[in-house]
């Protein structure tokens, strides 16, 4: 197992080095500064902000050769076995009114088709099984919607949902069963997974019918560029590498189990959303891809927002509580460049200060001394401390557009990847979806008993047979 190599333990011994140093003494070397920052595929690198010396990153080159990550990646890419989408669209241009409909919550339902025509909507079923309980039943309200409408204007049920309803899916009788014609199934390899296959149908389907295929082929070439880029270049330049390498230091060495996500740009509003899923549902594992259970925890949690929302939220704890390693992302072009008269920046600088200044505030802190000479009183010293030592990487693009885009998701795919090989584990099942699965099925057949045929509640613990009899007895 990779804990047992001499590559690991010697990683275990320098994290005790290495967490009596403060960021403020590493960063004081400039050597070191410049030797943890990259530009590859037009992105630029720095992760100085790390609690990390060049022989960290010795050891943690060794550590990927010990586990053979090369070897392993290049497997995947030759295909041996081994939420998303809005983040896509809201980083492109102007185009149709796309909606995204995931949750089974009927309020959203109705979020989805507030003010829109049936007669002019055409809706996306993206389903690799076409057996998800809850996109199902998203599908089939929505084919009810589009059906009591269109029958009342001369359409026939067979029409109203034919002609107004496409499907991406690999269970092509399925897709068919359910009246969608044949011409209209966009299919898919049964084995990619739904956090994996954006740049499938999946994902290009819906982009194609907003933006057209010019922008589709733009993020393809994008997410193709990272692809290349982490098959062929040096594990010491290469970016999904480095920052699953540092992942991986800062989880399973320093001891940090969570991240924060933190894109200055509102158009990447679902950023940390998609990643929570490509990340936490792939390396959220407990054993070994032998079955083996781990001596060690594996993934993190993914949270965030987008700069300067974040800073107006949680950004107290990341400054002054739990030490979160943090991911910032900007850009030096804007979408929507706004220069008012009078101001001394544009709109844009002003959310790129924050996006300069947070992580130097979180490595460097402000120690007593400094509030001492800023004539703070003792009694609000303690509480105006910022501890710093809170490592972080930025990451800056040219612009943020298809392109870039399809780098963007491609490099925090290649992340999560390059994490998994190093921990042994398998990125690319999800076992622990299915319990809860399982349980929904039958408190589902339970409360249709109930509605329908007043029968009890029963094959159920107390706690949950208790909140379930609440449940029923409630009267709107």
């Amino acid at each position: 197992m990779i804990n047992d190599t001499p590559a690991w333990k010697a990683l275990a011994e320098h994290a005790a080095e290495i967490k009596s140093t403060h960021l403020r003494e590493l960063l004081a070397d400039d050597a070191r500064n410049s030797a943890m920052r990259t530009e590859q595929q037009g992105i630029y690198l720095d992760f100085s902000r790390q609690n990390a010396t060049s022989k960290t990153l010795d050891l943690l080159f060794e550590l990927a050769e010990t586990a053979e990550l090369k070897k392993k990646l290049q497997a995947i890419a030759s295909g041996e076995h081994a939420l998303r989408h809005e983040s896509v669209a809201k980083a492109a241009a102007e185009g149709r009114n796309l909606r995204f409909l995931a949750n089974v919550d009927p309020v959203d339902v109705a979020r989805a088709t507030s003010g829109l025509n049936p007669e002019e909507t055409l809706v996306v079923v993206v389903s690799k099984t076409f057996t998800t309980a809850e996109t199902m039943l998203n599908a089939r309200t929505l084919r009810k919607w589009l059906v009591d409408d269109l029958t009342k204007k001369g359409s026939s049920e067979a029409d109203s949902v034919s002609k107004h309803m496409v499907a991406a899916s690999s269970a092509v009788p399925l897709v068919q069963e359910f009246g969608i014609d044949r011409a209209n199934i966009f299919g898919f390899w049964d084995w990619v997974g739904g956090r994996y296959s954006v740049t499938s149908a999946v994902g290009i389907l819906p982009l194609a019918l907003q933006y057209g295929f010019d922008i589709s082929e733009k993020f393809l070439a994008g997410a193709h560029a990272m692809d290349k880029h982490l098959l062929e270049t040096p594990l010491r330049n290469n970016l999904p590498v480095i920052m699953g390498l540092l992942g991986v230091w800062n989880s399973s060495f320093l001891g940090h189990s969570s991240r924060a996500l933190l894109p200055y740009s509102q158009a990447l509003l679902r950023f940390a959303a998609h990643i929570q899923q490509v990340d936490m549902e792939s390396n959220g594992k407990r054993v070994t891809l032998e079955g083996v259970d781990l001596p060690f925890q594996a993934g993190e949690v993914n949270f965030g927002e987008p700069g300067t929302n974040g800073q107006h939220s949680f950004y107290q704890l990341i400054h002054q509580g739990r030490v979160v390693p943090c991911d910032f992302l900007g850009f030096c072009e804007s979408q929507n460049p706004v220069q008012l008269a009078g101001e001394p920046v544009s709109n844009h600088d002003e959310l790129m200060s924050n996006f300069f200044a947070q992580p130097d505030a979180l490595a460097r802190g402000k120690s007593i001394e400094d509030l001492k000479t800023e004539g703070v009183s003792e009694k609000l010293q303690n509480h105006k401390l910022f501890p710093g030592n809170r490592p972080s990487i930025s990451l800056l693009f040219k612009k943020l557009d298809a392109y870039s885009t399809g780098q963007l998701l491609a490099l925090y795919e290649h992340r999560t990847v390059v994490q998994g090989a190093i921990w042994g584990i398998n990125s690319f099942d999800q076992w622990g979806v299915e319990l809860g699965k399982v349980l929904a099925k039958q408190v589902r057949t339970q409360l249709n008993a109930s509605r329908t045929e007043n029968a009890p509640v029963k094959g159920f613990n107390s706690a949950t047979t208790s909140m379930l009899e609440a449940y029923l007895a409630y009267k709107a």
